[in-house]
């Protein structure tokens, strides 16, 4: 009888001390794969970040008059694009020049816009864009004319994808003006056959 109480003890005593060591284990593996999660999504999160390019088209020192005197601020001009027909303008203003480029960069990203691209790389109609006393006028070109434009407006056009491409500032030299100008008129493009939906109408009609 002595012998079975012992080994009934023992039995029970080795499966006790195995029993948090297998739990151990499975915590172990929970937290392993949690790892495992969490570096997939900061890979992916990089991976989207390195599709956006970003420029910076002005940087401004401002002032503002408060109660206590002047404050001194910066702002900054963005555009940001991944070159396959996604382009947005945004403004930071912040204390700093380094803030401000965030606060550009963030608000770029808000305001994203999508291009409609035509098999060499250009638009498909001719567009104008208004935005204050700034007025741009874009039409699409040849394949190897490259991207004919100036300033604001070439930047907007290169971060779109737009490779084939002229464009006229008319009106205000203002670089913030112009950018969004050039905004404007790529979110007025239509391509032939959503124009040919909208209106009820076949394709064949539209090219003749």
């Amino acid at each position: 009888m002595t012998d079975t109480k012992s080994q009934s003890k023992n039995t029970e005593s080795s499966t006790g001390s195995n029993v948090p060591a297998a739990e151990g284990q499975k915590e172990q593996r929970r937290g392993r794969g949690g790892e495992r999660r969490g570096r997939r999504r900061d890979r992916q999160g990089q991976e989207r970040d390195s599709e956006w390019q970003e420029r910076v088209v002005q940087i401004r020192r401002v002032s503002k008059t408060v109660k206590g005197g002047k404050k001194m601020s910066f702002r900054a001009i963005i555009v940001v694009g991944n070159e396959r027909g996604q382009v947005g303008v945004g403004v930071g203003k912040a204390g700093d020049v380094i803030g401000a480029v965030r606060k550009g960069v963030a608000d770029g990203k808000k305001h994203l816009v999508k291009v409609p691209l035509t098999r060499n790389s250009s638009i498909p109609t001719i567009s104008n864009g208004r935005d204050g006393a700034a007025s741009v006028l874009i039409r699409p070109a040849a394949p190897g004319t490259g991207v004919i434009a100036g300033g604001s407006i070439r930047t907007v056009l290169e971060l779109a994808g737009i490779k084939n491409v002229l464009a006229k500032r008319l009106g205000s030299k203002t670089p913030l003006n112009n950018a969004r100008a050039a905004m404007v008129a790529l979110s007025d493009l239509r391509t032939h056959k959503a124009t040919a939906k909208e209106r009820g109408i076949s394709l064949e009609q539209i090219y003749s």
